[in-house]
């Protein structure tokens, strides 16, 4: 497995990484309607034109099989191919985004308890809670920081 932060985002890359978020999102946010997953697939190929660093672990085929954007030190996006759940993956990403790119802050869906266990496993602790995503969405989200971080 290969973490490398990938300045030039082809269509190709842009493709394959919708396929991963696709197919974490379906596993994952199990809160989400087919539809709603169909309309918020619409705007990421451009968060990941457009993120500051986006960073992919690949397979022994070059495959990407997980991504993660970072913002000023804020995790923005974690997805993981569902076949790579639970090998450690998520734990080397962040680890990766945390001694390289000081990533201290992140947003999770109060409605995937797993994410939420992962970060808090991962050293976060929510320091505040929203009704909605950034969308305006019904879509509660805890806001986690790193402990031993404050602002």
């Amino acid at each position: 497995m290969r973490i490398t932060e990938v300045k030039e985002r082809t269509p190709l890359l842009i493709e394959q990484l919708l396929k991963v978020w696709e197919d974490s999102v379906i596993k994952t946010h199990l809160f989400l309607s087919a539809d709603e997953i169909s309309n918020i697939k619409k705007y990421v190929p451009e968060a990941l034109k457009n993120i500051s660093h986006l960073i992919i672990a690949e397979d022994e085929n070059n495959c990407p099989v997980a991504f993660m954007g970072l913002e000023n030190q804020v995790l923005e996006m974690l997805f993981l191919s569902p076949e790579e759940r639970g090998k450690g993956l998520g734990k080397k990403l962040i680890q990766y985004g945390i001694e390289n790119y000081s990533i201290n802050e992140l947003a999770v869906n109060e409605q995937n308890p797993l994410a939420r266990g992962f970060y808090e496993h991962m050293g976060f602790q929510v320091c505040k809670r929203t009704d909605h995503d950034e969308q305006g969405n019904p879509y509660p989200l805890l806001y986690m920081k790193l402990k031993g971080t404050a602002r």
